[in-house]
């Protein structure tokens, strides 16, 4: 029996903003360690007999960073999935599920989402091969995590009765929404209740069987989204009109509530969503003062607080149970049962037409990235990073010009019918209206300064001719 991990990567970046942002969602971010989410998703199970290459579903702005951040730790993915627009997990793992079918009739999935953290990597694989066995018995199987507070946060999943030869493994008796704070503490004193992982198991075909007779809309949707699929570069895009037509839903609401052959797997395997600052403060390591830290920070007299500093200093000083946080262009200072409400400043940012929700003043593209530096009336500054043989688009702008300063590395620099190679501290002109392309034909990082002018800067003043990386 082969498995196929199937990775969800999707999100908007909201519940850990200011860090998470809607271009570098959590599972993109270095949270915990040094390796991001997807990073540690993609590995845990990297090495495991008879586990095959992971199969990623992400959305379309996200497809480059992940596919260089699974190159980076020396992973070929079996394919990236790419979906048009977010429609939760039942269409995508049904999309995901339609693919591995083709490759291989029996194919296993296990569905993982990308931003979750497991402590525990062994006890992890011995819930994932006791829930083999129930997938063998053609179960749909889920994992339910072993409570350890009455936490509100998460949906529950009450054990029926134990099916025979699995060890440890029940039939679901009934899926529960988020409780209160009492009804959570019942479920913990009664006992045989599980925190709702979100992560499954399940033959593909099954899951399509049960999916087809559970929300047939979204199974007709999403095997025509992937019948009408079509490769671009190293991913596979979803077809955007089937797949923008589906409903939206969750594997649990779409299936799992309804089949009956939902299994649960318990499994004490210090597993966190990280769905909050506080949440991520728990699984963090902590001085002896409470305090979880990373960057440059000073604390004096401060206890039970995550304080995260991305590009300056930051002292805090004399306080309790807070969340700070310190990005080049935001900082957010909240108590830690608070955190919730972090989403009601994105949307306060949405509302006012910002872009701090969006991305950082680092903004990553396939061929490197750039930084804002400064900005006024009629100008912005920004630092560009090319990486060794990337090339931008052969693109032009209606209404700025632009002024290129080559700080190190070399730049072959496209402009008009000219085209020159230039060097560090040189520079040169790129007028309004003219085609024009900066490539790094070198070996190092090729790092400039652009000098933007005129009557609009916006990103969307780019008209492109000609780019590597297919983008419109």
């Amino acid at each position: 029996m082969k498995i196929y991990p199937v990775i969800l990567s999707g999100g908007a970046g909201t519940r850990l903003w200011p860090l998470s942002r809607a271009v570098l969602p959590k599972q993109l971010l270095p949270l915990v360690g040094d390796k991001t989410m997807l990073q540690d998703t993609a590995l845990r199970v990297a090495n495991w007999p008879g586990v095959m290459a992971p199969l990623v579903v992400c959305g379309n702005d996200h497809r480059f960073m992940v596919a260089e951040q699974l190159r980076q730790i020396g992973i070929t993915p079996l394919g990236i999935l790419l979906e048009p627009v977010g429609r939760n997990t039942a269409p995508a793992v049904a999309a995901a599920a339609h693919h591995l079918k083709a490759i291989d009739p029996e194919a296993v999935m296990l569905v993982l989402p990308a931003d979750h953290v497991i402590e525990n990597n062994a006890a992890f694989r011995d819930a994932v091969e006791r829930a083999i066995t129930l997938v063998g018995q053609g179960a749909l199987a889920t994992f339910g995590i072993v409570p350890k507070t009455p936490e509100t946060g998460y949906g529950y999943i009450r054990r029926g009765e134990q099916v025979a030869n699995c060890g440890e493994c029940f039939k679901v008796a009934r899926f529960v929404e988020k409780p209160d704070l009492e009804t959570a503490q019942g479920f913990l004193a009664e006992g045989g209740y599980y925190w709702n992982s979100g992560m499954f198991m399940f033959q593909a075909d099954r899951y399509l069987a049960e999916l087809q007779q559970h929300a047939p809309s979204i199974a007709a949707s999403a095997a025509q989204a992937m019948q009408s699929a079509y490769r671009d570069l190293d991913f596979c895009r979803l077809d955007e009109a089937s797949f923008s037509a589906c409903p939206s839903d969750s594997i649990d609401y779409a299936v799992m509530e309804h089949t009956r052959d939902a299994a649960v797997v318990p499994a004490d395997i210090g597993w966190n969503d990280v769905g909050s600052w506080s949440a991520l403060w728990e699984v963090q390591s902590k001085d002896e003062q409470g305090n979880a830290q990373r960057g440059d920070v000073y604390l004096d007299g401060v206890k039970n607080s995550l304080v995260r500093a991305e590009s300056r200093i930051v002292a805090v000083v004399g306080v309790e149970d807070l969340v700070v946080v310190e990005t080049q262009d935001a900082v957010l200072v909240a108590h830690k049962d608070q955190v919730q409400r972090v989403k009601q400043v994105v949307d306060h940012l949405k509302a006012k037409s910002r872009t701090e929700h969006l991305h950082h003043t680092r903004v990553y593209r396939p061929w490197g990235y750039y930084e804002g530096i400064d900005a006024g009336d009629r100008f912005q500054v920004k630092r560009i990073t090319v990486k060794p043989g990337e090339k931008l688009s052969l693109q032009m702008h209606h209404h700025r010009a632009e002024h290129w300063v080559v700080v190190s590395g070399t730049a072959r620099v496209t402009c008009g019918d000219k085209v020159s190679l230039l060097s560090e501290n040189e520079s040169t002109y790129i007028p309004i209206g003219m085609n024009h392309r900066l490539e790094n034909p070198g070996k190092l990082p090729l790092h400039i300064i652009e000098v933007q002018s005129g009557s609009y800067l916006g990103e969307d003043d780019i008209v492109r001719f000609e780019d590597i990386y297919k983008r419109s």
